[in-house]
């Protein structure tokens, strides 16, 4: 009498333990950034406040060069590449500090275990391409292919296609794959996704009055994903950013983010049940486009008039 769980076929359930421990150790590794940065500041060494991330070219050089002994600040700003060059004088002043043997031993550990979890998170990306390649409903099916040359019309694999939505990215399309899989038949509508993925507000029922609570737990690594590609999307000049833009004035920041993301999560039902189908941005403006220009005008009149004003409008 009760409708069965959701359980993905083997291929998919395979493919979300590789992207599951991707997400693990990417979050590990960022761990150890912020542990080396830590260290850093002991030592004060304020790099991290002049260069964007640790994680780039001259940073890397300057700290291997640290642990080789280095401790002249102009020399390791002369490390600096790129647009780093012009903020030497900064460079100098943040690498002046007081960094010690043991700053170096320390950082050469927490360097090496980063470059440890970045090759095993690239092997872990190579399985789960090959993984998605063999699964036939990832894939072009051959009755789909169009040989026309027109890239709007030209049929794409499931993760192209999702990786088209702002926000989303090749990693995140191949993360939402392992997550709700690609038979969207499991799922007859797409509020019936939204719900199974816990981004709706429940419906709290207490005799005959229902009230709206706080949306339920899911499943935490889709919605990571989707948290991810909201805040992503609500940066762009995309319907889904003027989206956040508008729910966030009234609704806060929090209401907002999920918001986009219960929309992100509709257009891949849409996407997964459609083969065919690509994604189109409705635009920034399609809400001004929408709007009823009358109504609007009207209610500013009605608000002035109660101020105590006189109207006279004269058309631009």
């Amino acid at each position: 009498m009760l409708r069965p769980s959701f359980v993905p076929p083997r291929p998919v359930r395979v493919l979300r333990d590789y992207t599951r421990l991707r997400v693990d150790l990417t979050r590990e590794r960022t761990r150890y950034w912020q542990r080396l940065e830590k260290i850093l500041e002991d030592s004060l060494i304020k790099v991290s406040s002049v260069a964007s991330s640790l994680d780039l070219i001259s940073t890397r050089d300057m700290l291997e060069a640290l642990i080789r002994g280095e401790r002249d600040p102009h020399t390791l700003a002369g490390l600096a590449r790129g647009r780093m060059r012009t903020k030497h004088a900064e460079l100098i002043e943040a690498l002046t500090g007081q960094f010690d043997d043991h700053h170096g031993e320390l950082v050469r550990i927490m360097l090496d275990q980063i470059d440890a979890l970045t090759r095993q998170i690239d092997q872990l990306t190579t399985r789960i391409d090959e993984l998605i390649a063999a699964i036939p409903a990832a894939a072009i099916p051959d009755h789909e292919c169009d040989d026309t040359g027109d890239p709007a019309t030209q049929a794409l694999p499931a993760v192209q296609r999702l990786a088209e939505i702002p926000g989303i990215g090749q990693s995140g399309a191949q993360a939402i794959l392992a997550e709700v899989g690609l038979d969207m038949t499991r799922f007859p509508t797409p509020e019936h996704l939204v719900s199974w993925a816990k981004l709706c507000p429940r419906t709290i029922q207490s005799g005959n009055k229902n009230t709206s609570g706080k949306a339920g737990k899911g499943n935490p690594y889709l919605k990571g994903v989707l948290d991810n590609a909201a805040a992503g999307a609500s940066r762009t000049d995309t319907f889904l950013g003027e989206r956040y833009r508008r729910l966030v004035k009234r609704r806060g920041k929090l209401k907002a983010l999920v918001a986009v993301a219960r929309s992100i999560l509709v257009v891949v039902w849409h996407l997964l049940s459609d083969p065919t189908a690509r994604f189109h941005d409705l635009g920034s403006d399609y809400y001004n486009s929408r709007v009823d220009k009358e109504k609007r005008t009207r209610n500013y009149i009605r608000q002035l008039q109660a101020l105590g004003f006189t109207v006279t409008l004269t058309a631009a």
